[in-house]
């Protein structure tokens, strides 16, 4: 599960993590109001208004139609009012969100921390993230923090530094400090820096992320330490430990389709092709996926119905995919084991009359328990229901539905 920055902010501060401080609005005279506080409370003359999308790439992305940036700095209170007026409402293209864009509904007005001190101020870049190879977590980063840390990655890899914390061990002292020596840091930013690295692996473990980034990690020209940016994943199969960050999820900013799918039980990620298929077990559904490019076409979908499939949820299965309207054609794959084929027929056939008319092809492969009465409820429906045995007959199947 996504989080706004805004979100990520307040979980991190919660574990000692310094953060730029923000107040998130959603009208342009809120954000002036919000300037005004955060100008009394730091004494700042500047603020940054930040759209808040579950996306990266915000500072260089623009409204669409504008010329209008998601991230933009704000003189004065009027100042701050026309830029949030100019992102509210708007679609912001990123590099992250593609051509598509993501509707800005709030931004954050934060305080400046680019403020002049007696020492100069550096951007450094710094993640946690589970290294699925070593079966560790791993701390990754660089010096050269900002808005360009992809093409250092690519450019200068020998600028990305990792470390990795063993399984059910907090982050050692001398970790955090190798992590502050390593950012060429010494005196007050050195100790403020390892507080921060321990602090906030302390927040990535305890909120069960699935990653934590910040960029960028900002020194003040004053040796503070703080999260400029924050960015948090959490690990969806953990919520049922955190009751109060579910309450955090914004559906707005998730496909309408996967929103639904859920409240069914079902397992579906939308994709860009233009055969729909409905499938039980992962496994089986990567086998379909791969069987639909090779009969010359394009999963338009993952979806597994899961081993309690019944008529209602294979229902709801055909309605979400039909709501896609590159579907050429649907594929339902059934294995028969804890699920019964004869039942998923049913809810076939249950599905095709309660939609009523459905112009695309609907190939059904069932095999396992109860097959064969599977195979004669369709055939006995009269509906149009392409019935498979083998899985190279719904590929043929499939591929003559499609040319």
């Amino acid at each position: 599960m996504n989080l706004h920055e805004y979100q990520a902010k307040e979980l991190l501060k919660k574990y000692n993590v310094p953060v730029q401080e923000g107040i998130p609005v959603e009208t342009p005279e809120a954000a002036a109001e919000a300037y005004k506080q955060l100008k009394v409370q730091y004494g700042n003359e500047f603020a940054v208004v930040k759209a808040q999308i579950h996306a990266g790439g915000r500072g260089k992305g623009k409204i669409r139609g504008t010329e209008q940036r998601g991230v933009a700095v704000g003189k004065n209170a009027e100042d701050v009012k026309t830029i949030a007026g100019n992102i509210l409402g708007g679609t912001l293209v990123t590099i992250q969100t593609g051509e598509a864009g993501k509707l800005v509904n709030k931004v954050l007005v934060a305080q400046d921390v680019y403020y002049p001190g007696p020492n100069p101020i550096k951007e450094f870049y710094l993640s946690i993230l589970l290294d699925r190879a070593k079966g560790q977590n791993v701390i990754m980063y660089s010096t050269e923090g900002g808005m360009d840390i992809e093409e250092v990655a690519h450019s200068t890899p020998e600028k990305i530094y990792k470390e990795w914390v063993k399984p059910n061990m907090a982050l050692q002292p001398f970790q955090a400090r190798n992590i502050a020596f390593n950012f060429g840091l010494s005196g007050e930013a050195f100790k403020n820096m390892v507080k921060f690295v321990t602090n906030l692996y302390n927040a990535y473990v305890g909120l069960d992320c699935s990653m934590l980034e910040i960029n960028p990690l900002f020194k003040t020209s004053d040796e503070k330490i703080i999260a400029v940016d924050a960015k948090v994943n959490l690990d969806d199969n953990a919520l049922m430990r955190h009751p109060d960050l579910e309450a955090l999820r914004d559906i707005t900013e998730e496909d309408p389709t996967e929103v639904e799918a859920g409240k069914y039980n079902l397992n579906f990620v939308k994709l860009d092709g233009n055969v729909g298929c409905m499938v039980n077990g992962a496994g089986l559904a990567m086998a379909t996926m791969d069987m639909i490019k090779l009969s010359g076409g394009d999963p338009a979908n993952f979806l597994d119905v899961g081993g309690t499939a019944n008529a209602q949820t294979v229902e709801a299965g055909f309605r979400i995919i039909l709501k896609d309207p590159k579907v050429k054609a649907i594929l339902i794959n059934i294995f028969g084991g804890i699920v019964r084929c004869d039942r998923v027929a049913q809810g076939v056939i249950d599905a095709y009359k309660s939609i009523g008319n459905i112009n695309v092809p609907i190939i059904v492969r069932l095999q396992g328990t109860n097959a064969k009465e599977a195979k004669e409820l369709i055939e006995a429906s009269g509906l149009k229901v392409q019935s498979a045995t083998l899985l190279s007959e719904a590929a043929d199947l499939v591929n003559k539905a499609l040319n």
